[in-house]
């Protein structure tokens, strides 16, 4: 019986698995992080901010971040230009589960120094 469901099981059809499809990438939920803690945020101060991000790979992510609706990008019209990125209300929703990852994660993180610390002593 088991067997026959997992043979029927899809998960490319899940919820989970389009989650995954939008913050997949080694840049794409430091870039949302970011966004959410400056509220809005300019190309340049995104790429200091993340330090090791090549300008290829910031844009290409901040695009496909836009056209999943996650980021809201406003451009003025003035010389020189001026792009600024927000979270959208969608990106907004998704972050408040990121932050429990990073809620998640701390705690993780300390648990496990805490315990490679005592090995050690």
């Amino acid at each position: 019986m088991r067997n026959d469901c997992l043979e029927k099981f899809n998960f490319q059809d899940t919820g989970f698995s389009y989650t995954l499809s939008l913050i997949s990438g080694k840049y794409k939920m430091v870039i949302l992080y970011c966004v959410m803690e400056f509220n809005v945020i300019r190309y340049n101060e995104l790429k200091r901010s993340i330090g090791t991000i090549s300008d290829k790979t910031l844009s290409l992510s901040l695009k496909e971040l836009e056209a999943d609706e996650l980021i809201i990008r406003k451009e003025y019209p003035q010389i020189p230009p001026k792009v600024e990125y927000s979270l959208s209300p969608r990106g907004q929703s998704l972050m408040k589960i990121l932050d429990e990852l990073c809620i998640w994660g701390e705690n993780n993180r300390r648990e496990r120094k805490w315990k490679n610390e005592s090995r050690n002593s």
